[in-house]
């Protein structure tokens, strides 16, 4: 108990809400799971560098993430952001391979437009006619999948040099690399689309807890019909929910081609399901109103962090990452049932 300066009376601090609870309890699982990684598995995990390609393998994944959670807090769902990442990432690859001479920023703009395109349709598909999420963008998704194979069934790789120079382009941290064999120091190298995704975990982040946009996606989330009796406009609320989680897809799309500079009809297929999971995982209530970014973002690298230590292990095998997050999948709502339960008795 602290004392308050100013009057000299204690001050009670206020326990966790459910949203820091569950956010805090997600940290604290992927800081033990990945140090028991470093202690047991050692060489995969002692490196910064390391610990770097999982933000860099995963940065489209955090940036879904963020995108569902958004979603998901107001009440709702979107399945559609892996076609959504699918047909970005080919658009722009065919456009960038359409001349030399292409804008890199023009691109960029073309995959925000492909993802608001269908937060647009979506959101008002769900919001003002009053159609069930899931169905919505379930046909977003076939939607999606659809026009990237009608756009080319073949793979499309990029050569466009300018743009190849931004994929080659990455944050160095000297401090934080290593000392090779021949006694050179290799620096901790952070890709661009890693840094975008950090960015976007910290701009989702204020805008749900600082404006009034992100209050009212909590309200709506939590109870609809009080939302409603507190005079919050809950279809256009909802509506712009969904207008980010497709612009933060059409730039995941982006980030994904700066990762891997091709594209392909299969790009992306199923991470729609991670990005969900990451999502739960990282203390997002399908029931709405309880969630946080940071939280996803904690969900995503723990799911990242199975698929490495399956992937070093003699478990190597496809179906055993399958299982593994569905094992914490699982043992994550298991969890946040029981706790949310406990604490909501104690209460009453």
């Amino acid at each position: 108990m602290k004392k308050d300066i100013t009057s000299g009376a204690p001050r009670i601090r206020e326990p966790l809400n459910d949203t820091q609870l569950l956010m805090t309890i997600t940290i604290c699982i992927f800081v033990a799971m990945y140090a028991a990684a470093m202690i047991f598995m050692r060489g995969g995990f002692l490196k910064a560098q390391q610990f770097f390609d999982l933000l860099n393998d995963n940065a489209y994944l955090i940036i879904i993430s963020c995108s569902l959670t958004i979603v998901m807090i107001g009440g709702g769902i979107n399945i559609s952001v892996g076609g959504v990442i699918s047909l970005t990432v080919m658009a722009c690859a065919m456009y960038l391979e359409s001349s030399s001479s292409t804008s890199i920023l023009t691109t960029l703009l073309l995959a925000l437009g492909i993802g608001l395109a269908f937060g647009l349709l979506q959101g008002f598909l769900i919001s003002y006619l009053e159609i069930q999420p899931f169905i919505v963008t379930l046909a977003g998704m076939f939607l999606a999948r659809g026009l990237t194979t009608i756009l080319s069934v073949n793979p499309v790789k990029v050569t466009h040099e300018r743009f190849l120079n931004l994929v080659k382009t990455k944050v160095e941290i000297a401090w934080l690399g290593y000392t090779a064999k021949n006694g050179a120091l290799i620096p901790a190298k952070l890709e661009i689309g890693a840094v975008v995704a950090l960015m976007v975990v910290v701009l989702v982040y204020l805008m749900l807890r600082y404006t009034r946009l992100g209050r009212n996606i909590y309200a709506i989330g939590g109870n609809q019909q009080s939302a409603l009796m507190l005079g919050i406009n809950v279809k256009l609320t909802r509506f712009w929910s969904y207008v980010l989680s497709g612009s933060l897809s059409g730039l995941a799309g982006f980030v994904f081609l700066m990762h891997k500079p091709a594209g392909n009809a299969s790009v992306a297929l199923r991470s729609e399901m991670d990005a969900i999971a990451s999502s739960i995982i990282g203390g997002t209530l399908l029931t709405g109103g309880v969630g946080n970014v940071i939280g996803s973002f904690f969900g995503t690298m723990i799911l990242g962090t199975i698929q490495k230590i399956i992937a070093l292990s003699p478990l190597n095998a496809s179906w055993w990452q399958e299982m593994a997050n569905g094992a914490m999948l699982g043992l994550f709502i298991m969890l946040q049932s029981v706790i949310l339960m406990r604490r909501h008795n104690k209460k009453h």
